[in-house]
């Protein structure tokens, strides 16, 4: 509901979106299918492991995470080369390359390092 800051129970409901002139041309979608995740068998592990993650079952004695070496990059250049392969080739209009790829980091300050180091 928004918020309608001293109003009764009826002014707000009268100012949610369900009262709105455009009502009646909002179009519902709905997700069926989850994308992220496929249907090999490499993606379900991949998700199992994940959830043991989650469930901190695969923490070894000093509290570490082993992951596969296939993760691993030696340095943050091949880390950039391998997720964003021949980026310096690229045009203004190919968004979809960057909507399909995405490094994610745990602080702030890593992600501003490595959008330093990307542009």
């Amino acid at each position: 509901m928004p918020v309608v800051p001293k109003r009764t129970h009826q002014q707000v409901v009268a100012a949610s979106l369900c009262r709105e002139n455009l009502w009646g041309y909002i179009k519902f979608l709905h997700l069926r299918q989850n994308m992220h995740l496929g249907h090999s068998e490499a993606d379900n592990q991949h998700a199992q492991w994940l959830l043991e993650i989650g469930a901190g079952s695969t923490m070894n004695d000093n509290k570490m995470i082993q992951v596969s070496q296939s993760m691993v990059c030696a340095n943050l250049n091949t880390l950039i080369n391998r997720i964003y392969p021949g980026i310096g080739n690229l045009r203004a209009q190919d968004d979809q390359y960057f909507l399909d790829r995405i490094i994610l980091c745990p602080r702030n300050n890593k992600v501003h390092d490595i959008k330093e180091a990307i542009l």
